[in-house]
């Protein structure tokens, strides 16, 4: 597979299950990045107004695990350990992007950081900032796991 086909793999692949729910997009895809936008509605907001840390929080480890997913070979998955993540200030703008890479790129495991931006009138403001730590596994034993408990993949 070459690098252009595992990246039109990766952009078809992130659009599924809660963060295409969440309405999130790919944006942007190379050795080690990865980029997306999020349209903001009002269900993505708390209650006073503002888009809500959740949201914030699945951009920015679904984004970050798909910039280490990008330097993997085709026959891993990645599946993140553990991730941190700093809320600057509160996001309110009518869009929301999110710019991660890779900072440390391991055989088995990798570093992402995700950076968040809101974006009101075509100004953007750094709202949040996270640490993603994932570990690159056989994809035969993710598909294993599906089949031994199916529940768990639903």
């Amino acid at each position: 597979m070459t690098p252009d086909e595992w990246f039109a793999f990766l952009r078809q692949d992130f659009a599924r299950g809660f963060p295409a729910y969440c309405g999130i997009e790919v944006t942007h895809v190379a050795h080690g990045v990865f980029e997306t936008r999020l349209n903001v509605r009002p269900e993505h907001q708390q209650q006073d107004g503002f888009v809500h840390a959740g949201v914030m929080a699945t951009m920015a480890d679904h984004t970050g695990g798909y910039a280490a997913f990008t330097i993997v070979p085709p026959d891993r998955r990645v599946l993140t350990i553990e991730f941190k993540i700093n809320f600057l200030r509160p996001a309110a703008g009518q869009q929301l992007l999110c710019r991660a890479r890779v900072i440390n790129g391991g055989r088995r495991i990798i570093v992402s950081e995700a950076d968040v931006f809101s974006v009101a009138d075509g100004a953007e403001k750094h709202v949040a900032r996270a640490l993603v730590t994932l570990m690159a596994v056989e994809a035969d034993r993710t598909r294993r796991t599906e089949q031994r408990h199916p529940e768990l993949c639903a």
